[in-house]
């Protein structure tokens, strides 16, 4: 029954934080923030009244599907979801979904002036080759009818015929400047207190991803209405950037008991895991007070440590080497 109950907690977790980004989602071109020259490229397609395939590639919450949905709302006005298709083909890879799912919406025509339909596969780069190979012919018999736009993560992992069929504009994770603009944006309608050293922090815990701030930003909102940087590293469990530096500091001045000692109190503190830590310590190294060839050596110790632990290895044992292997670095 415990187990039960949490699992519906959970799930209802994941249902809030959708209706919250789904609640600040863009509906105009002019409000996607970080991609202005892909943007302006897209909406003279769109205000010419016609489109090329489309391949969107990029990291993960930058704006490819939050772009896709605009550009059909755009297209089609109050009719859009009668003429535009969304697949995820992370969940249906098949051959089977292209010949029937795909085919049978892209041979039919559009209900609107416009004339052709919109097909949004998101994740693409997950389709078997066999799939792709599908969907190019696809593509190919009825261009008249339908438009396709591809998102993916990773553009080499879509087949050459495919990519040479589409025009491929390129997302780059957002701007601490576009991060910041959206989430005082937020904070400003939801009525919570956040300075700006708090969204520098959080920048640096997502990394670009809008998504992913603004799934931390509505952890947060639910304990208080005024976002600490405390707060927000006790969310999302990670060592704050200060703890870090420490214990790199003591290794590379040989202080080896003191640096493992705190890391494993650190860990501890914050439930982390080898890998986890380890992407801190790396992101770190950098901003250590040290020679730069100093640093590569200790980056090239955290690539092999890392894959150690990824083969196997206990990763407590794995780090206090890594410790040992800053000490004896000169």
């Amino acid at each position: 029954m415990v187990a039960k109950n949490q699992q519906n907690t959970y799930i209802l977790a994941q249902v809030n934080m959708c209706m919250f980004i789904e609640k600040y989602r863009p509906e105009t071109f002019d409000q996607v923030k970080g991609q202005e020259k892909i943007v302006n490229r897209v909406e003279a397609f769109v205000k010419s009244g016609n489109m090329p395939h489309l391949m969107f590639s990029g990291p993960a919450g930058i704006g490819k599907t939050t772009l896709s949905l605009i550009v059909a709302r755009e297209m089609y006005g109050e009719n859009w979801q009668h003429n535009f298709l969304e697949l995820n083909a992370s969940d249906e890879r098949g051959i089977d979904v292209i010949r029937n799912k795909v085919k049978d919406f892209a041979r039919t025509k559009s209900i609107r002036d416009v004339p052709f339909k919109i097909i949004y596969l998101d994740e693409c780069d997950s389709l078997t080759t066999e799939a792709q190979q599908a969907l190019r012919r696809t593509m190919e018999n009825y261009s008249a009818t339908c438009r396709f736009i591809l998102s993916c993560n990773y553009s080499s992992k879509i087949i050459d015929p495919i990519q040479s069929r589409c025009t491929v504009f390129r997302f780059r994770p957002l701007s601490e400047e576009a991060i910041t603009e959206i989430i005082s944006g937020i904070a400003e309608k939801e009525g919570i207190k956040i300075n700006g050293n708090t969204i520098k922090a959080l920048y640096g815990l997502c990394n670009g991803d809008a998504r992913k701030a603004e799934n931390i930003l509505q952890s947060c909102s639910v304990l208080s209405k005024e976002i600490s940087e405390d707060l927000i590293y006790e969310i999302v469990s990670a060592a704050r950037p200060k703890e870090v530096i420490s214990v790199l500091e003591m290794s590379v001045q040989g202080r080896f008991v003191e640096a493992r000692k705190l890391l494993l109190d650190t860990m501890l503190k914050y439930g982390l895991s080898g890998s986890d830590i380890i992407k801190q310590i790396q992101s770190e190294v950098l901003n250590l007070n040290i020679e730069e060839e100093r640093k590569c050596k200790m980056i090239e110790k955290c690539g092999e440590i890392e894959f150690r632990m990824t083969e196997g290895s206990d990763e407590y044992i794995q780090l206090e080497a890594l410790l040992a292997g800053f000490v004896s670095l000169k």
